[in-house]
């Protein structure tokens, strides 16, 4: 008796996130790992900016509140900047009146990277 082929089939896609997302990341954690944390710091940057953003503060102004530089918040606005620290994200959190809050997530939850 032939065996019974137990892979499924992918479906196919002219999706251009899923194909790279195939091409390059499925099967190797590695790099699904590293685009995890792209995303993280790429989300923090982007978090930052928009509540100081929202606040009406310059870059100045916010780190004159943090009592750090301006290029220090600049580099923290930087979605290539890796170099967070928990301290830092907390300090600007109180200064813009806000709670810092950390989740780990099922990857499950999550069908592709954004």
């Amino acid at each position: 008796m032939p065996k019974k082929n137990t892979t499924k089939a992918r479906k196919p896609t002219s999706d251009a996130v899923q194909i790279v997302y195939r091409r390059y990341f499925e099967g190797h954690p590695d790099r699904v790992a590293l685009l995890e944390e792209e995303r993280a710091n790429a989300a923090i940057a982007r978090q930052i900016y928009e509540l100081r953003e929202k606040a009406g503060l310059t870059q100045r102004e916010l780190a004159a509140l943090v009592g750090t530089t301006a290029s220090a918040i600049c580099r923290l606005e930087d979605a290539d900047y890796q170099g967070h620290s928990l301290a830092m994200l907390r300090r600007i959190a109180a200064a813009l009146d806000k709670r810092l809050e950390i989740r780990f997530v099922p990857l499950e939850n999550e069908s592709l990277p954004a």
